[in-house]
């Protein structure tokens, strides 16, 4: 499309247009973070990713999403991994450049690196690699939404193509189950296993709540997400009953009440999926109760920002 007839770009918060970015060492604007066409992760998506999310002075969950980032680069076979006090230092640098201490989600990839030829085999990348700290100022994506969900015909990679315990950057079948969701006007597509179970949104993990009993989906073909991982550990000491197990898509249907999280969208109602009202979506008070235990865990625990 010629620059004359594209729409002018919207920033979802105008403060994002002046943000700091930290790319190898180097805090910049962001117009002017980069990163080589020989990166791995331009060349194949070839990286390891963490979402994270800022509450009064504290990232939440910040250990365990370091683990999951270190055991993701160890089992693609990344060389050269910067310590866990590198990027732990990076990521306070970068949010104190910013001024940042709440309301901030913080894209965190760490790329296999710069290749000296493009292609796919790891041993061109003789560089190290590529760390990646993008901090947005950025609420909850679902905060006082109820979403409506779809069943997309994209199935979710299970451990015989690409176990989903690695936390990759190539995601390219979630992002055709979200445009199938586009297309229908929708706000995710639930994501199914190769069996037919359900896995997981394209974005978010899935729960279901039927007779009081929490429930999810194996982490066998769905991302075994932090937050869903806090949702379960807060259902559990709050006496919720709390399971993991096969889901089929009736019982989504026929739940009581049907809720997706992440880190990035904390815990959100699901209204309707496939045209099916969830019967519970007024009241949800075992998702209200959730969502109100998770909102004082991220508010009271987490790791500080050194000042």
């Amino acid at each position: 499309m010629p620059d004359a007839q594209r729409p002018e770009p919207v920033l979802p918060d105008p403060r994002n247009a002046g943000i700091l970015v930290y790319v190898n060492g180097a805090i910049v604007p962001r117009e002017e973070a980069c990163v080589s066409v020989f990166d791995s992760v331009v060349q194949a998506g070839d990286a390891v990713w963490e979402g994270l999310r800022v509450y009064d002075g504290k990232v939440a969950e910040l250990e365990a999403h370091l683990d999951r980032l270190f055991d993701s680069a160890h089992a693609l076979a990344f060389q050269e991994v910067p310590s866990r006090e590198v990027v732990r230092q990076a990521l306070f640098d970068t949010l104190r450049a910013n001024g940042m201490r709440d309301g901030v989600h913080i894209r965190l990839t760490l790329t296999r690196g710069k290749k000296v030829t493009s292609g796919m085999n790891p041993k061109w990348n003789q560089y190290g690699p590529t760390l990646i700290i993008l901090p947005e100022w950025k609420p909850p994506i679902y905060r006082d939404r109820r979403l409506r969900l779809i069943t997309s015909s994209i199935r979710r990679n299970n451990p015989q193509c690409l176990d989903s315990k690695i936390h990759h950057s190539n995601l390219i079948n979630n992002i055709l189950a979200k445009i199938e969701a586009n297309h229908a006007g929708a706000d995710g597509a639930i994501m199914l296993d190769l069996n037919g179970f359900v896995s997981e949104v394209n974005g978010t993990n899935l729960f279901i709540v039927r007779r009081g009993e929490v429930i999810t989906p194996h982490a066998d073909s769905c991302l075994p997400g932090i937050t869903r991982g806090l949702v379960l550990r807060l259902a559990r000491a709050d006496g919720i009953p709390a399971v993991e197990r096969n889901v089929s898509m009736t019982e989504v249907y026929t739940a009581d009440e049907v809720f997706a999280t992440g880190t990035e969208g904390e815990l959100a109602p699901v209204e309707e999926v496939d045209g099916r009202r969830i019967r519970g979506v007024e009241d949800r008070p075992i998702t209200r109760r959730l969502q109100q235990r998770y909102a004082e865990w991220v508010r009271t625990h987490g790791t500080p920002i050194p000042e």
